[in-house]
């Protein structure tokens, strides 16, 4: 038995790993210009999402937020949706 409720949930939990790594990554670890495109290659597919897709996308985010108990984990979690394009910045 999956220890995920669904496999969106498990995709979203992956998705957020490799982002978190791509985003603390050092220069030395990763090539900058390569994680500028993978991160910026996140965020126009999130920008694709319809409204209700990207209304249950940030509904899990935070839900999985809610329930992490690392610190940094969650706080990477808690500004995912405004970092990449999910939700609109407040101006």
């Amino acid at each position: 038995m999956s220890v995920y409720a669904s496999l969106t949930r498990a995709l979203a939990q992956a998705l957020v790993d490799v982002l978190r790594f791509v985003e603390e990554c050092g220069d030395d670890r990763m090539d900058p210009d390569d994680a500028v495109r993978v991160l910026e290659g996140v965020a126009h597919l999130v920008a694709q999402l319809s409204d209700d897709q990207r209304t249950e996308f940030v509904e899990l985010i935070a839900s999985m937020a809610a329930e992490e108990t690392d610190l940094s984990r969650r706080a990477f979690l808690e500004g995912f949706p405004e970092g990449f394009g999910l939700t609109a910045h407040d101006s």
